[in-house]
């Protein structure tokens, strides 16, 4: 597969193509098919915009949280730069509001299944759930994603890996 802005074998930015990728070459395999609801039209664009939310807003909004907080403090020792958290949870702030109507009227984020957008949020979100306090229906749905059994196991994974960083 060829990525374009890479210069090793895979960049964060190119990972929604690599799974978007991995999901069409194994959608026999079950629940993957359904997924990027490409059986439906408006479903599937529905899956597209929330993955582009998730990548354009959501996204840029979390990460300087996740990665002033936690990554590089216990990674690199480096002290937590509070005026790029508090700016960053400001526009946080702002995402979650438009996440707390769109979940308020739908299970999932394109519908009510859970579909790749939703699947998506899991890497930052998993360090950082408790922002959702204040955002009931983001919550739910947030729950909901984490009592999945495949997003037990991958929780359990991160867990251990992070766990694993920070003791080196």
């Amino acid at each position: 597969m060829y990525l374009p802005l890479s210069k090793s074998p895979c960049l964060f930015s190119e990972s929604r193509a690599i799974s978007k990728y991995i999901i069409r070459k194994y959608k026999s395999a079950g629940e993957a098919a359904d997924l990027l609801r490409e059986g439906d039209l408006r479903e599937s664009a529905m899956v597209d915009v929330w993955t582009e939310v998730e990548a354009h807003q959501y996204n840029p909004a979390l990460s300087p949280v996740v990665y002033e907080c936690l990554i590089l403090p216990a990674m690199r020792g480096v002290p937590t730069n509070q005026k790029v958290v508090d700016e960053s949870l400001e526009k946080l702030r702002k995402v979650l509001d438009v996440y707390e109507a769109r979940l308020s009227k739908h299970t999932y984020l394109a519908g009510d299944s859970v579909s790749f957008a939703d699947l998506n949020h899991f890497p930052f979100t998993f360090y950082s759930a408790s922002l959702f306090d204040s955002y009931p229906h983001v919550k739910a749905w947030w729950e909901r994603l984490v009592a999945r059994p495949s997003m037990k196991k991958l929780g359990a994974t991160m867990a251990a890996a992070a766990a694993a960083g920070i003791k080196a």
